[in-house]
């Protein structure tokens, strides 16, 4: 795990807690309640980019959620950017509660890494996969290559990309991260036997959504 990740997360934030100190000072000489609202969103920007460890289990057939929130989606589908072929998509939303840093599933090498200009739709709906603005990424070990596509949704509106292709990344460790509400999609080989259920709400780099198969 990098060192600095956890100061990395909250120097994304950098500009919004400087705009919201401002606001927090200026308001002051107008009135004190409203100088407490801007000291509220402070400290729920200090929540919203909080970067909590993880306990990343060490079974090397499991895969873990790469993003913290809510299981939405688990469909088979046709993974048309990087396998060109069927996979079992695990959707995930992260809701403005959640922690938004992004975690590689497996230990591998970085092999693709791709931006896409888009839309901001709502981010629960499945459709926001092939419109909204999205980072892909594939991670590659000798046992599978696994898809994360990061997206953007109504209110998020940056994607954050932390590592590059080529990088080595142990499991559950971070990659990026997507700023206030989104989706997280991880695409599944179908011989993988997915763990979770729709409803189910995961733990980035922790949460064992799936298990490949023996080789």
């Amino acid at each position: 795990m990098r060192p600095n990740m956890r100061s990395q997360t909250l120097c994304e934030g950098r500009w919004i807690f400087a705009i919201l100190a401002v606001l927090a000072v200026a308001s002051w000489w107008l009135t004190a309640w409203l100088s407490l609202v801007f000291l509220v969103l402070i400290i729920y920007t200090l929540a919203f980019f909080r970067d909590p460890d993880r306990v990343v289990p060490v079974d090397p057939n499991a895969v873990v959620a790469a993003a913290d929130g809510t299981v939405t989606e688990i469909a088979e589908v046709e993974e048309t950017e990087i396998l060109k072929a069927k996979t079992r998509r695990v959707g995930i939303f992260l809701s403005i509660f959640d922690v938004h840093t992004n975690r590689a599933p497996i230990e591998g090498r970085i092999i693709y890494r791709e931006h896409r200009r888009g839309l901001c739709l709502d981010a629960r709906h499945s459709d926001c996969s092939q419109k909204n603005e999205a980072m892909t990424w594939a991670f590659e070990n000798s046992r599978a290559t696994i898809v994360v596509r990061q997206l953007t949704g109504a209110i998020a509106r940056r994607i954050v990309a932390w590592s590059r292709v080529g990088d080595e990344l142990k499991k559950g460790e971070r990659f990026g991260m997507i700023r206030f509400g989104s989706r997280t999609e991880i695409y599944l080989p179908l011989t993988a036997t997915v763990l979770v259920k729709v409803g189910d709400h995961v733990s980035a780099g922790s949460t064992i959504i799936a298990r490949l198969s023996e080789q």
